[in-house]
């Protein structure tokens, strides 16, 4: 007997694989979300464009070996404690020294 499409087996293999891609797909955004949030504190804490905010987010973890998205959560929590490690602080340091600060529109030079 030829297999349908519709046959059971097939239907819940893609209820499987769809039900996995939302659960991915969940993390991404979360993931987004966090990475955000991190962008915007390192952008009013350096004084630097939300690019330069990304790449410095992204050196970080490059020169740590820590994956952008712990960083980016270690920034938050920073950003509650006051608390961070620190060969994640001093790379942040050194990233945002190359980046900023940027000169905010309307302000005289520094």
């Amino acid at each position: 007997m030829e297999r349908t499409p519709y046959d059971s087996g097939d239907a819940a293999d893609r209820l499987r694989e769809l039900q996995k891609e939302v659960e991915q797909l969940k993390e991404a955004v979360t993931s987004h979300a966090v990475v955000d949030q991190a962008i915007g504190m390192v952008v009013v804490l350096g004084r630097i464009t939300p690019d330069q905010g990304w790449m410095v987010l992204k050196e970080v973890s490059q020169h740590t070996n820590v994956k952008l998205r712990r960083i980016a959560e270690l920034v938050l929590v920073w950003g509650r404690t006051g608390e961070m490690p620190e060969e994640i602080r001093a790379e942040l340091e050194k990233a945002l020294d190359r980046y900023g600060p940027t000169q905010i529109p309307g302000t005289p030079p520094e």
